[in-house]
């Protein structure tokens, strides 16, 4: 028990959770299954130029009469292969093409899986950082409330002032109710992606490396999304190219057969005029040349068909993700610059919080005269402390918007594997 207890307290770092959550994911695995499918269409393209051999046998269950149209068997061997065949070639080059699209599916879910389970993490981390801002918030607004109950029973304050004072430590409280309900519902997705007991997962935050800061699409490199969706259309097209060619050029194919016939149970030698030979081959080349095959030329009108929408799908993805990836360059920029005024308007909260805490420690030098300002007091203290840790939870919330938004653009500039390297190197 204290083994297990000390494990579901061990902090998890982002890295462990990334991998886990990618041997974990099920399009992972999924798209793992779908290049060892798009692997054996492959060796199926090429194994018709390998010579089959199949191998049959039959016994006659009641007495033959009269001729049978074939000669009589115990058993049959035979040998045929593809010899020339060109729209085989193509086929074999688009089943190349359709696992190339395979392995790029791949790449591109593990990705995806990293970028969520990073995205959870790096949020879980930031809402653990705001709960603790909005507990001690919690304690300040306590105090308040304190102060304020005090002066208003000492007829000092209105009861107006005791009741913002409860409506404030109110509402940082259904603030930190909100926080803890997301980490719940953080950690619990964290679970499902990894794999790991519920609750068991906990934020280091020294394994978060810094996110790049890039910008603009002046570093894109090819998507493993884009390009999957590329090979499919290659593949299609070489397909349909394939069956088109199937319509007119024609196909050699060699074979070799070995008949051991008999006499059991037939009257077969009454019909030749010398006795059945028991030991039967034969060998040669079939050509076959298309003259009119309507089946083939619908087929042929099918595959154009998929050719053309997977053509028209590949031109869609590369406009989604250009399109993502301008989003994502102007949301960093305005994203920027509101982390920027966020970590102002914190630094000016603590300006303002150590003016207060000073003010109370040596009064305001301004004396107690008309028009003098009035000495801090501990109700202002609290309250410049709330604001402080608010203006905090404020700038956390920014910066980790900024860092969503940068990852994203990562993601969308095909730069993933540059995170995933620093994570592992972290």
């Amino acid at each position: 028990m204290a083994l297990a207890t000390h494990r579901a307290e061990a902090q998890v770092s982002l890295s462990t959770v990334v991998d886990l959550a990618q041997r974990n994911s099920t399009s992972v695995r999924v798209a793992a299954a779908d290049i060892s499918k798009a692997s054996a269409v492959l060796w199926q393209s090429r194994d018709a130029l390998i010579p089959s051999i199949n191998f049959g046998t039959g016994l006659p269950v009641f007495p033959e009469i009269g001729f049978t149209g074939q000669p009589p068997s115990i058993w049959t061997a035979t040998v045929q292969s593809l010899v020339y065949s060109f729209p085989q070639k193509r086929y074999i080059d688009a089943a190349n093409l359709g696992l190339q699209a395979a392995k790029a599916r791949l790449k591109d879910a593990r990705e995806q899986v990293a970028l969520d389970a990073s995205l959870e993490y790096l949020e879980l981390d930031n809402v653990n950082q705001q709960l603790a801002d909005a507990q001690q918030q919690e304690t300040f607004a306590a105090k308040l409330v304190d102060i304020e109950q005090q002066r208003s029973e000492a007829g000092v304050d209105p009861l107006s002032e005791l009741l913002q004072a409860k409506l404030t430590a109110a509402q940082i409280k259904l603030s930190r109710l909100h926080l803890q309900a997301r980490a719940t519902v953080l950690e619990k997705q964290l679970a499902e992606l990894t794999g790991l007991p519920p609750g068991s997962i906990k934020v280091d935050h020294s394994s978060i490396p810094e996110i790049p800061k890039i910008h603009g699409i002046d570093s894109q490199l090819p998507l493993h999304g884009v390009q999957a969706a590329k090979f499919i259309a290659l593949s299609k097209a070489t397909q349909a190219t394939g069956d088109r060619e199937s319509n007119y050029l024609p196909e050699m194919r060699f074979f070799v057969q070995y008949n051991r016939n008999t006499t059991i149970l037939n009257d077969v030698n009454q019909f030749f005029a010398k006795p059945l030979p028991a030991n039967n081959f034969a060998s040669g080349v079939s050509v076959q040349i298309p003259l009119f095959d309507m089946g083939r030329y619908a087929r042929s009108r099918e595959s154009a068909a998929d050719a053309l929408r997977s053509r028209v799908e590949a031109e869609q993805a590369q406009k989604q993700n250009d399109l993502a990836v301008a989003e994502a360059s102007a949301s960093i920029t305005e994203l920027d610059a509101q982390a920027e005024v966020a970590s102002l308007k914190q630094q000016i909260a603590t300006a303002q919080l150590n003016t207060v805490l000073a003010q109370l420690e040596t009064g305001n030098g301004s004396g107690s005269g008309a028009g003098s300002q009035p000495q801090a007091s501990p109700k202002s203290e609290q309250l410049a402390r709330i604001d402080e840790r608010q203006k905090f939870e404020d700038a956390r919330a920014a910066e980790f918007d900024l860092s969503k938004a940068r990852l994203n653009l990562l993601r969308a500039l095909g730069h993933m594997d540059d995170w995933l390297r620093e994570l592992r190197g972290k």
